[in-house]
């Protein structure tokens, strides 16, 4: 049965990867951008909405927006984000400031904000699902982006205390926490000098596609994967392995 499907930061990367994940199995997609996007996805209908997620207004519309024009929501995937480098020793407090209020603003509390407003919608639904897209640096540290780890390690905790609050109304919320993947925003890392030193975090000698992360958000987002609830996925090639 055709599923609707909230996808953010769906226009490109690991996002597209997963818009085109769902809309392969026959699910209705509605594609998330800041700026707006057009669809070229198979099946449909599809829908494109738009909106700042450190907005909350815009937030609020765009996920009205996507729960009206797809006739409700069963599954919402938080994986827009931003990833800024920020040397903490040689930055001004004023560059340290702005650095995470941005940072948290898109990649904590907008997923936050999403998931409030789409919650209506997703305990309508049969088997309401939200899985966040995360990152193994919430565990292993980013010291030269401590804003982006810190978010991503809220974004984790997030997820596991919604899964515990929404199990009794039948939702369930995961999380999938890539290493680095072959993406336009970890272009400047990986074709640059440190590019062969992150392949080799893994013993398989390279990064993930954006396809590997997909896979797994398709997992957690399945009708089957409800006992997953508050699952954290690590989806990093074995580059970093929690205790």
């Amino acid at each position: 049965m055709s599923r609707a499907v909230l996808v953010t930061g769906g226009s490109r990367g690991i996002g597209r990867a997963v818009c085109e994940a769902f809309a392969a199995q026959g699910d209705r997609v509605a594609v998330h951008s800041t700026k707006g996007t057009e669809i070229d996805l198979p099946g449909g209908p599809h829908v494109a909405v738009s909106g700042d997620l450190a907005d909350p207004q815009a937030v609020e519309q765009f996920v009205t927006e996507a729960v009206e024009e797809l006739g409700g929501l069963d599954v919402l995937v938080n994986n827009a984000g931003v990833y800024d480098e920020l040397d903490p020793l040689t930055a001004t407090y004023a560059q340290w400031q702005e650095h995470w209020r941005r940072t948290v603003d898109v990649d904590l509390v907008g997923p936050a904000n999403v998931t409030f407003c789409a919650l209506p919608a997703l305990r309508a639904s049969a088997a309401g699902r939200v899985v966040n897209i995360g990152s193994r640096g919430a565990s292993r540290g980013e010291p030269t982006a401590v804003a982006y780890g810190a978010a991503k390690a809220g974004l984790t905790a997030m997820g596991q205390s919604l899964a515990l609050a929404l199990a009794p109304h039948g939702v369930a919320v995961g999380s999938v926490l890539p290493g680095f993947v072959e993406t336009e925003m970890a272009r400047h890392v990986l074709d640059g000098p440190r590019g062969d030193g992150v392949r080799a975090q893994s013993p398989a000698g390279r990064v993930a596609t954006p396809e590997e992360v997909a896979a797994a958000v398709l997992f957690l987002a399945s009708e089957r994967a409800f006992w997953s609830t508050g699952a954290v996925l690590d989806v990093n090639g074995a580059s970093y392995l929690r205790s």
